[in-house]
């Protein structure tokens, strides 16, 4: 990238120099040789112009650290393009004050040229107008899209809330309901285990009777045999 910069600017200094030179000679032209230089300056202008573009895309695809010492250097030729631009136009103005009739010759040609220009311009200006026109249409129809999606999107994101809201509240009457039914068998449990230990009571009691009535039996017929 760096060695095709150093070439744009080695045409940049060769067409500079030529435009130069040429403008010069201008003001000492006759008036046959008049328009066809000043041609020749029109397309060497336009020239260098396009160079200038480039350049401007190769400076734009630099590496961060060398741009902006090639902006400030691409700024400066551009100074120098608008100075040789402005030095063009006094000598195509001293032609036609100096040449009389070929000078008013001269200017309605250019006169001619710079509305044929104009209306090129007009033409393209309106055709800009309605590119940027369908583009802004079409960039309000997006953004259309975009806010009734939006709002698609909020009206889902609502239901979800409402859904999860819903849930939430099932799940804490489900939790509620556990609760209360662990507290019930907690209470079944104490039941149960009060049902046991009197079931074990009376089981004890009954072998204690049990135990006290064979002894007793043992007893009687032990002592009627021994009477």
């Amino acid at each position: 990238m760096a060695v095709l910069i150093d070439v744009y600017e080695q045409q940049y200094a060769v067409l500079t120099a030529d435009i130069t030179s040429k403008i010069g000679n201008l003001s000492n032209s006759a008036v046959s040789d008049v328009k066809h230089a000043i041609s020749e300056l029109d397309k060497l202008i336009e020239e260098v112009k396009e160079l200038l573009e480039q350049m401007g895309l190769e400076v734009h695809d630099m590496k961060q650290c060398d741009q902006p010492k090639m902006k400030t250097r691409l700024e400066s030729y551009r100074a120098e393009l608008r100075r040789l631009e402005h030095e063009f136009s006094k000598a195509k103005i001293n032609f036609i004050e100096r040449d009389g009739d070929a000078g008013m010759s001269y200017r309605s040609d250019v006169s001619d040229s710079l509305y044929s220009q104009h209306v090129s311009l007009n033409e393209e200006q309106k055709q800009r107008l309605l590119d940027n026109s369908e583009r802004i249409e079409r960039a309000g129809k997006n953004l259309i899209a975009g806010y009734q999606v939006l709002l698609e999107t909020e009206d889902v994101g609502n239901q979800v809330l409402r859904d999860l809201h819903s849930q939430r509240e099932t799940i804490q009457r489900a939790r509620n309901r556990l609760r209360d039914t662990d507290a019930e068998l907690n209470r079944s449990t104490r039941i149960i285990n009060g049902m046991i230990a009197r079931s074990l009571q009376h089981r004890f009691i009954l072998s204690a009777i049990s135990i006290v009535f064979c002894l007793a039996v043992i007893s009687t017929i032990y002592f009627s045999y021994s009477s």
